[in-house]
């Protein structure tokens, strides 16, 4: 069910059964020469539609701006800043908590998304702890599409280190799997890998400032060998992801820690 398409009748009637929904989240900003500027908002609402086919959960509204600010030196790049972004969740899941929505499910496709969406999930609990929160308590989990073992093993076999941190060939491969009319073609050289402590240091879009960042990556992948992206990966990696989140959102559901 998603909620764009559902009347307001239809919302009343799916809280009777369910307090959950399921919240894609991704970004507006550049995914190398090839990859499309809407990645991360196609990716975490393409596998929350598949999950939510599963389980029979509401998708509300995918969130598509994010922190993305240092990826602004590079045309079509859109960003908030980081304290824009944690308002923008608390209002959202305050609107939906004032119905009866009481578990909020962050499916996530950006690596920018995790610290701000933390930081509001806290904020969320903070009113909650001082009693000024009305109604019953909101839970939050977030959720990003790679971040279960089975996908992570699909991706190391796939790629291996080539995966990279940006415009990765999974990310890639499912757009390619999902708007193949739009894709395009790629046929780009690897760039230079990644050391770990690279990727240990820079783990959540953990990036400086714009100027800096296009410098360092000049064409707009980190690391990411683009290319080895192919749509029938895409196809695999959906489903095994849709699989792993639905059993993740019933056990948020059923109180499991996370």
């Amino acid at each position: 069910m998603v909620l764009h398409h559902a009347t307001w009748p239809e919302v009343e009637a799916y809280l009777k059964n369910s307090t959950g929904v399921v919240i894609p989240t991704g970004s507006t900003e550049q995914h190398g020469p090839t990859g499309l500027i809407g990645t991360d908002s196609i990716t975490a609402e393409t596998v929350a539609l598949a999950m939510a086919d599963i389980t029979g959960a509401l998708v509300g509204p995918t969130l598509s701006l994010s922190q993305a600010q240092f990826n602004l030196g590079f045309p079509g790049t859109v960003s908030l800043r980081p304290s824009t972004l944690i308002q923008v969740i608390i209002d959202y899941v305050q609107s939906l908590a004032r119905h009866g929505f009481e578990h909020f499910y962050f499916l996530n496709g950006h690596g920018g998304n995790i610290s701000p969406a933390h930081c509001a999930f806290q904020e969320l609990y903070a009113d909650q702890s001082l009693g000024l929160h009305r109604g019953a308590a909101v839970q939050c989990r977030l959720r990003s599409w790679w971040d279960f073992s089975e996908v992570n093993e699909i991706r190391q076999r796939l790629y291996g280190v080539a995966e990279g941190m940006h415009a990765t060939p999974s990310e890639l491969a499912i757009t390619r799997h999902v708007l193949p009319a739009v894709s395009c073609v790629d046929n780009l050289p690897a760039p230079p890998l990644l050391s770990a402590d690279f990727i240990k240091r820079h783990g959540g879009d953990n990036h400086e400032h714009a100027a800096a960042h296009r410098a360092q990556f000049p064409d707009g992948r980190v690391g990411s060998h683009s290319a080895l992206g192919r749509p029938e990966h895409g196809a695999e990696i959906i489903a095994v992801a849709a699989r792993a989140a639905a059993r993740d959102y019933a056990a948020f559901l059923a109180g499991a820690e996370a």
